[in-house]
C-alpha cells in the first residue's frame, strides 16, 4: 500500500505548500512532483538524497535544480499519511531556523485541529 501524500490545510483552507509549487517554473515543478511520488511508493524508507531528518518528527524532501535547492519540509502520521507543511527555496548550506518554526507551527496546528 502506497503512503498518502497530504497537503496542510490551514483554518481558513490554504495550502501553503501547494501554492508554493505551483509558484515554481515548469521544470522544478516537474522534479518536485517526480520526487514526491518516490515518497508516496516508499515512505519513511526514503533516504538521502532524497530526505533529510531535520528536527524531530520533521523532515525535508529534497529537490534540486538550477534554481537552487528546493525543500518541502513535512512529518508522517498514523495511516500511512505524509503532511507537507512548509516549502522553500534554500539559499545556504543550513536550513534557516525561520523555515523550521513555520513548519513546526503547522505541524502543532494540524495536530491540534485533526487530532
Amino acid at each position: 500500500m502506497q503512503w498518502i501524500v497530504e497537503y496542510y490545510k490551514d483554518s481558513q483552507g490554504k495550502q501553503p505548500v501547494r501554492d508554493f509549487i505551483h509558484s515554481l517554473p515548469d521544470t522544478a515543478q516537474a522534479k518536485v512532483y517526480r520526487t514526491m511520488n518516490l515518497l508516496k511508493e516508499y515512505g519513511v524508507l526514503l533516504k538521502e538524497p532524497y530526505t533529510k531528518q531535520i528536527r524531530g518528527k520533521i523532515r525535508e524532501l529534497r529537490i534540486t535544480n538550477n534554481r537552487g535547492a528546493v525543500r518541502i519540509l513535512y512529518f508522517t502520521v498514523t495511516g500511512k499519511r505524509l503532511i507537507l507543511l512548509h516549502g522553500f527555496i534554500k539559499k545556504t548550506d543550513k536550513t534557516p531556523e525561520r523555515e523550521v518554526e513555520t513548519a513546526g507551527k503547522r505541524m502543532n496546528d494540524f495536530i491540534e485541529r485533526e487530532g
